[in-house]
């Protein structure tokens, strides 16, 4: 019976794939047989409440109810509803005509997914991408949706894919179309977060529209060429394309011959071959073994020959009956030079080619980083692998460029009026956070208020994962580091012995980018393996402490879940496991690989291929580790290498990622400084995506922000730690920026005893307004009050003294000082000021002649620039409140102080960390004070319109004139 209920209601939905739900009992009662139960229902409500998640129909359900949710055509069922909210969720099971039990049963198993889509920065563009036309072909993307359904058994997940690979095709130019457009974009995600999943779904509906051409960019080595090239044969070639290029009579020679993978029969397959079919085959002019080389004799390869000679190649009718071309090379001179040559070969036909060029990594050796002082007069002298790029777009006029990255630093910086450049015009795409991620939230803690060993490590993400070392290099810390690899792979195999399965099981060590740097310290690795007594009691007594004291306590609280023994002892064998997976016999003894450009080294040892077997190692290496390639099975980090780029920085973070059943073991070791470097990258990166996203919707009809106008967005928490390569950095500057309702913050105060003493006279008339009167303000989420010194001055008072400030950078506040003083007396008339008191009296000291006020200890950054934070959550609300935002805890008194027009601004007389002296009631030194403020505007500030802000761009033509983008 329940193969019947499956077979009727797996017909029913395949039949909805194209034109959306329809009556679902009915459809499934007719292509079924009128099976019993199924007309009225009962059948299936009683096969879903019978079976689990792994079942083949509920999961297909899944996918098609998230695929419902996420639909944005406009189709007459979904009754005008916004994809992914309630109201088309009720749309969706309306158009099923399901009876409220089953109704109630869907909402339970399959509840609709209201995530975050991706944020998308575009220019107009002619929308192609019609119901009919995504739905009629859709062969390689199919079945690239169905291997994905079965790998990742998330229907959610890939429909948030479906929708985001959507966003990136609809952009490209339609291939048939009879003028030629060449579109430019950018897609953003995270650090190995799945961006090689979005372009293998992008480059399936490209080749389904009709593109016939694939240029896969990968980095710069042949690992990560080698990894992007397998993952496409995998899940987009299949092996019927594979299988295609094999000689009957010489199957030895066949590239996947010893593969795992291809042994289990795990390459996607597609039912045949695709030709045979009507659809295209694809023809890979690169493979797993071999970078692209120069074809010679069979440069036919890249021929293209439509049927209807009489039509142009881009005609629907050549388009549709011709195979497509897959290159996947890596970024290498000598390898695009000679895919240049074979393409100038055929270059009478490739102007009507439909290409798409995939560029991974796009913010490493695709930009142009030539100073323009080298440049020749009307003329831009550029850098090879820019230049090659350049050189296939300008052969290619139907070629497509779409750049991937997670550091769009360098990408945005690129002078847009360049023609030439890669700079993404058309669109730029920010992608979500995907589940399971472990990002920067899962390393730190930002805005913590309480010292490190004092955070719940229940909640403290920072305090789990995170083991500071010291400022010099320590063999003892990288012992303790090495005894959490042995450990954690311990607790793997105990896990693997209940059900889990655990295929690598790695540790990173990142010190420095030298080869010479990389044989010491895998030779120091050795010596430490070698004399850590793992089979002594004295190394076994060493593991049991490190377990009881920091992986037991960790996971029972942040994975109580996963299985994890309370007795150290059970996990004696499982260590005896992993100490010969790490450092078999047969072996050298050495748990070592070394990753690196040294190639006597790499002739020495066992390669790094997690493809065709599980690796237990220890890997060595710098830059070939730190971009792109994916280190499987990355437990352990030591990390100790410095830098002063936030791309650079994060692009080494190899620690971010997903780990399925082991987050709760990923341990980072690193320093203070090293991690707050980190800290600051991980503030730029989400301060673009919060500005890129507030920016994305459009204002009064028109867009707010278009690709040009990003580079302004981007921001720099430590004046040490640029977003880029100075190289790389284009030229713009915003001159405007509003925040109304939203708190403002500034920490870039000079340290010069100068600049801070003429900074606290300017305050001096505000401190001397507060400090007559007192008032006692909610704390959230506690029943206790706080006291504050408050004052009431003229929105003219503050901007005297906010306009006379000093900063570390002459342009630092400046936006926003220009929109506030363009705000009217009916917008903002006045602001509250408040001093919030310390309960400990002996903080209080004389400022600036006034008071006395409690003095707030807060540290800079490491490197002595810009402070690190100045408020405090306790206060906040009550500033809220007076502005007139809505906040979660009451508060009667910040109540009575607003009206509708009136901003609140917290300041904070502040002393760098334990440079507070003197005696209660004292003055306290001018020179070594700074007034830190955190000031909310009300929301009757929003600018007319909506626009939220104003630019200034440098004409590229005239150096001296700026173009103002008045509002």
């Amino acid at each position: 019976m329940s193969d019947t209920v499956t077979t009727a209601y797996s017909a029913a939905l395949d039949a909805m794939q194209r034109p959306g739900p329809k009556p679902l009992h009915a459809l499934a009662a007719m292509l079924g047989g009128d099976a019993p139960g199924v007309a009225d229902g009962s059948a299936l409500l009683s096969h879903l409440q019978d079976v689990g998640p792994e079942d083949a129909l509920r999961q297909q359900f899944a996918h098609a109810l998230a695929a419902w949710d996420h639909e944005q055509s406009g189709a007459p069922w979904t009754g005008g509803t916004s994809h992914n909210t309630a109201a088309r969720r009720a749309a969706v099971i309306a158009a099923l005509g399901t009876d409220e039990q089953t109704a109630a049963l869907f909402a339970d198993l399959f509840p609709f997914a209201a995530a975050d889509g991706p944020i998308v920065i575009a220019d107009d563009w002619a929308e192609w991408r019609t119901p009919q036309r995504r739905t009629e072909r859709s062969f390689y993307w199919a079945h690239y949706q169905r291997y994905l359904l079965d790998k990742w058994r998330n229907p959610d997940a890939v429909a948030d894919l479906d929708k985001a690979t959507e966003e990136v095709v609809r952009r490209l130019s339609d291939p048939t179309r009879s003028v030629a457009y060449q579109a430019k974009g950018l897609v953003v995600g995270y650090v190995q977060s799945g961006k090689t999943a979005n372009f293998t779904g992008v480059v399936a509906k490209a080749i389904d529209a009709g593109y016939r051409l694939v240029i896969v960019l990968t980095g710069t080595t042949n690992m990560l060429r080698a990894q992007t090239q397998r993952r496409l044969d995998i899940e987009l070639c299949g092996r019927e394309n594979i299988e295609r290029e094999i000689s009957p009579h010489d199957q030895k020679a066949h590239e996947y011959q010893d593969d795992p993978d291809w042994k289990r029969d795990r390459f996607v397959r597609h039912g045949g071959r695709p030709s045979d079919a009507g659809y295209p085959d694809i023809h890979r002019l690169s493979n797993h073994a071999g970078d692209y080389r120069r074809l010679k004799m069979g440069f036919s390869a890249l021929e293209f020959r439509g049927r209807e000679r009489n039509r142009k190649f881009f005609d629907p009718a050549n388009l549709h009956t011709s195979d497509a071309r897959l290159v996947v090379a890596k970024k290498n001179a000598s390898v695009l030079e000679a895919l240049v040559a074979d393409l100038g070969r055929i270059s009478e036909r490739l102007g009507e080619v439909p290409v798409l060029i995939i560029d991974d990594e796009s913010d490493q050796a695709s930009v142009n980083t030539v100073s323009p002082k080298k440049w020749k007069e009307d003329s831009k002298k550029r850098t090879a692998i820019n230049r090659l790029i350049g050189q296939l777009l300008r052969m290619m006029p139907r070629a497509q460029y779409v750049g991937y990255t997670a550091t769009p630093y360098a990408n945005v910086f690129i002078d847009p009026s360049d023609v030439e450049d890669i700079f993404p015009r058309d669109f730029l795409i920010s992608l979500p956070r995907p589940d399971g991620y472990m990002g920067a939230e899962d390393f730190h803690d930002f805005d913590a208020e309480l010292p490190l060993e004092q955070r719940p490590l229940l909640t403290s993400k920072e305090r789990a994962h995170v083991r500071y070392l010291g400022d010099e290099p320590d063999d003892g810390e990288l012992r303790r580091a090495m005894d959490m690899f042995v450990l954690t792979g311990a607790v793997k195999l105990y896990r693997q012995r209940h059900g889990t399965t655990y295929r690598h099981h790695t540790m990173l060590v990142h010190e420095a980018m030298g080869k010479d740097s990389h044989r010491q310290t895998a030779e120091l690795i050795g010596h430490l393996w070698n004399t850590a007594g793992y089979y002594r009691p004295s190394g076994l007594a060493r593991l049991r402490d490190l377990y009881l004291t920091d992986i037991l306590p960790v996971s029972s609280a942040q994975s109580p879940a996963l299985l994890t023994p309370a007795d150290f002892d059970d996990l004696r064998d499982d260590i005896g496991e992993a100490l010969r997976l790490v450092s078999p016999a047969d072996r050298n003894g050495s748990p070592v690989i070394v990753v690196n450009s040294d190639t006597d080294l790499e002739r020495q040892q066992e390669s790094l291929d997690f493809d065709k077997r599980e690796i237990w190692r220890i890997l060595v290496g710098g830059n070939k580790l730190a971009r792109g390639f994916t280190v499987e099975g990355l437990t352990v980090t030591y990390y100790r290498r410095a830098t002063t780029q936030v791309d650079t920085l994060m692009q080494m973070g190899r620690w971010f990622g997903f780990r399925p059943g082991y987050r709760d073991l990923v341990r980072l070791y690193t320093t203070p400084d090293l991690h707050d470097m980190f800290e600051a990258a991980c503030r730029d990166e989400d301060f673009l995506r919060r500005e890129l996203r507030q920016y994305a919707a459009p204002a009064d009809g028109t867009k707010q922000l278009t690709p040009r106008q990003i580079p302004p967005l981007i921001a720099q928490h430590r004046p040490d730690l640029r977003p880029t390569g100075r190289n790389k950095m284009w030229n713009a500057k915003l001159v405007l920026k509003s925040s109304p309702g939203q708190p403002m913050e500034p920490v870039a105060f000079p340290s010069v005893a100068s600049k801070m003493k003429h900074n606290l006279e300017q305050w001096e008339p505000l401190l001397a307004a507060a400090a007559q009167r007192s008032v006692k303000f909610a704390v959230p989420g506690a029943k206790t009050t706080y006291e504050a010194r408050v004052a009431v001055v003229s929105h003219a008072a503050l901007l005297a003294v906010l306009g006379n400030l000093k900063w570390l950078a002459d342009d630092t506040f400046q936006p926003e000082l220009a929109w506030l003083r363009r705000l009217s007396d009916d917008q903002l008339a006045r602001w509250v000021v408040l001093l919030p008191q310390q309960t400990r009296s002996t903080t209080r000291r004389l400022v600036a002649g006034q008071g006395p006020f409690s003095i707030f200890e807060r540290q800079r950054t490491s490197s002595s620039a810009s402070f690190r934070v100045f408020s405090e959550e306790r206060h906040r609300n009550a500033a809220m409140r007076i502005a007139g935002v809505d906040t979660a805890t009451p508060d009667s008194k910040a109540d009575a102080l607003g009206d509708g027009s009136t901003g609140a601004i917290i300041l904070y007389p502040t002393v760098e960390k334990g440079n507070l002296s003197g005696s209660e009631g004292q003055a306290i030194e001018d020179e070594k004070t700074t007034i830190g403020f955190h000031l909310v505007t009300p929301s009757t500030t929003v600018p007319a319109g909506g626009k939220l802000m104003h630019w200034v761009t440098v004409d590229k033509t005239n150096p001296y004139a700026l173009l103002v983008d008045t509002p």
